[in-house]
């Protein structure tokens, strides 16, 4: 779920209907585009056809970008493709896919998709259980997987997986001497489609046919914080209404030919649009990333245009400058000092739609010149067009830095549910704070009472598989979908969310408190990466907080405090003055009742293989107050840390 702080202004300042349904009518360019095809698949066949000898994306390997075109990915999809149908594949099956992003996640996707199929992800990083219930509920009957590694955790539960006939390899390093009937190499099966294609050589071209609008196209589990992860079926028809609507609003003036590099996992709806069927509607470039571990890297040789990344990367990226400058001279901290300073004159300017101009156009002109470009260079964000941040919350005082640099980042709002599509941000109208308007063909409203944001139109999804009830719940009869975030719009239509409805604290004296806006007010320090706010039916409010390890321990050894490893780090007495500091600071910035009394650190170095953290880094709430429930307890009970 995407969700994002507010800055809201008093009630009385609202003149118009809190409760009426809102579209966005005001922008000649955003309205729903008619396109030429009504599949995915259609799509990418079509712009094979258009685009065949340009490039369409790269991958990097052992420190080389490789270039694939759209001709040369159209031979791999239909080689997979038609080896799948050799084995038996029928419309209608669904296949899942066990790996990084990386390109043989698009190929095996837009493979399926061409013969007919309906593709589930799999996250990387999940267990053996994990995976035999999303593939049993999915009813997978093929099952893509990256490596030794993960065709282990199929081995650990097949027994209970009758229904997959064939599993496919797309790496076999270790894997030269294995030998299973149901398994080969994603090799092997381009190798069985290449014979298949020889005898049906208009296979591709016919089985397109036998897919439409109303046909299920993708499976998106949701991360299943509150229990078990429920199957989010999105039609063709949901998918080109987001790809129409995001065409049309999100990617305004924007020139064509852009670059993007793709990093996030394929199997959120986020990456899945952004990272690869709206740059194949745009005919646009996707780098690929080598492993999780080089994004930044591979960020600053690509220099993108279009970059997507949630908040986490963009905090990280800021961190980053933060603690560079405690190490630089002071020339260069007064330097950068002068022209963040110019920056945020002009990023206030264009938060009231208005362009710099005379002395202080040509002051930012300088500072750009001497200084700012190079810290977008040294992001990898120098060429930016648009950025964009979403899947979780994040600070408005984030996107105000990044507007002094230069760097337009507009908040976009979706769900699984919305197959990604929801609101957009206007270009050049921006409000840090607000998740924008809503995007072409998209109505939105705040119900009465529980101000709950409700959103219907051609995106919302189908419903979940095999829960018709948790459908009904979901989707009322008025086709509202029912998103769980609780939030409100201004006069101009512009929506803000103030929290998750389940996240919502009542503390014992009645105060509701939304503990977003705090936590995302603490991230904003280099030295927090992710905290929880602690507080239902409690006396006082109290936090989680998960340190940033790199930035820490840099400051740890600057000031010759003595740690051994990950967790001597956070009990260390320096580090944990250093992080009430930092709370401190938070805490001016709120009435008394919303401060945080008292905190712990995690002392468990988290990871997106943890079951603390959602594939897109946030932490499970109520997992953290499951988990931790003895140092939360302890917090309550005057119990000292440790």
């Amino acid at each position: 779920m995407n969700t994002t702080t507010q800055e809201r202004p008093a009630p009385a300042a609202q003149k118009r209907d809190p409760h009426r349904i809102v579209t966005t009518t005001d922008r000649p360019g955003w309205v729903l585009e008619q396109l030429p095809f009504e599949t995915i698949a259609q799509m990418f066949w079509l712009r094979v056809q258009e685009h065949g000898p340009k490039v369409m994306m790269r991958q990097k390997d052992l420190g080389i970008w490789k270039t694939y075109t759209w001709a040369e990915v159209g031979q791999i999809v239909s080689e997979i493709g038609a080896g799948m149908v050799r084995l038996g594949f029928e419309p209608g099956e669904v296949v899942s896919v066990l790996a990084n992003t990386r390109r043989e996640w698009v190929w095996a996707d837009l493979a399926a998709q061409t013969m007919g199929g309906v593709v589930s992800g799999v996250y990387p990083t999940d267990a053996a259980s994990q995976l035999q219930y999303l593939a049993a509920d999915s009813g997978s009957v093929y099952l893509f997987v990256e490596d030794e590694e993960q065709l282990d955790k199929w081995l650990e539960v097949r027994d209970q997986l009758p229904q997959v006939r064939h599993v496919f390899v797309i790496d076999m390093e270790g894997l030269a001497q294995f030998n299973d009937p149901q398994v080969m190499s994603l090799d092997a099966l381009r190798a069985l489609g290449r014979e298949e294609l020889q005898r049906q050589p208009q296979l591709v071209e016919q089985r397109l046919k036998r897919r439409g609008a109303d046909d299920l196209a993708v499976l998106v589990y949701t991360s299943g914080t509150t229990g078990r992860p429920k199957g989010a079926m999105m039609k063709n028809a949901n998918l080109c209404a987001t790809l129409s609507g995001v065409n049309g609003g999100l990617f305004e003036g924007l020139p064509g030919d852009e670059e993007r590099v793709a990093f996030l996992p394929l199997c959120h709806i986020a990456e899945r649009l952004i990272g690869e069927y709206v740059p194949i509607f745009r005919a646009s470039v996707v780098n690929y990333v080598e492993n999780p571990e080089t994004v930044f890297e591979n960020v600053r040789e690509v220099q993108p245009h279009v970059f997507f990344a949630v908040p986490r990367v963009w905090e990280k990226m800021y961190s980053t400058v933060m603690i560079t400058l405690k190490e630089a001279s002071a020339s260069q901290r007064a330097a950068y000092g002068w022209a963040i300073g110019i920056g945020q004159q002009v990023a206030r300017l264009a938060e009231s739609g208005q362009k710099p101009a005379g002395a202080l156009a040509m002051q930012y002109s300088l500072a750009r010149l001497l200084v700012l470009n190079n810290v977008r260079r040294a992001l990898g964000l120098n060429r930016v067009h648009m950025a964009l941040t979403g899947a979780a919350p994040i600070s408005p005082e984030l996107i105000r830095w990044y507007l002094a640099l230069g760097i337009p980042l507009r908040e976009g709002w979706g769900m699984t549910e919305t197959t990604g599509g929801g609101t957009i941000t206007p270009v050049d109208a921006l409000r840090p704070g607000s998740i924008g308007k809503p995007g072409p063909g998209v109505e939105m409203r705040i119900a009465p009472v529980t101000n709950e944001i409700l959103l219907r139109g051609g995106n919302c999804f189908a419903g979940y598989l095999n829960l018709p009830e948790k459908t009904a719940e979901a989707i009322d009869s008025e086709g509202w979908l029912h998103t769980g975030d609780v939030g409100w719009v201004d006069d101009d239509g512009y929506f803000y969310i103030t929290d998750r409805m389940k996240d919502i604290i009542i503390t014992a004296g009645g105060k509701n408190i939304t503990p977003s806006e705090w936590e995302n007010q603490l991230k904003f320090s280099p030295y927090v990466t992710d905290a929880v706010v602690i507080g239902d039916k409690r006396a006082y409010l109290s936090c989680l907080v998960m340190i940033d390890e790199d930035n820490v321990a840099q400051w740890a050894q600057d000031r010759d405090v003595q740690f051994s490893d990950f967790k001597s780090l956070c009990r260390s007495a320096e580090v944990q003055a250093l992080i009430e500091e930092e709370i401190a600071k938070v805490n001016k910035q709120f009435a008394r009742v919303e401060q945080i009394k008292q905190f712990r650190l995690i002392e468990q170095r988290l990871t997106a293989e943890d079951e603390e953290l959602t594939p897109t880094m946030k932490l499970k709430r109520s997992l953290i107050n499951k988990k931790y429930a003895d140092m939360i307890e302890g917090m309550y009970s005057g119990k000292s840390a440790g």
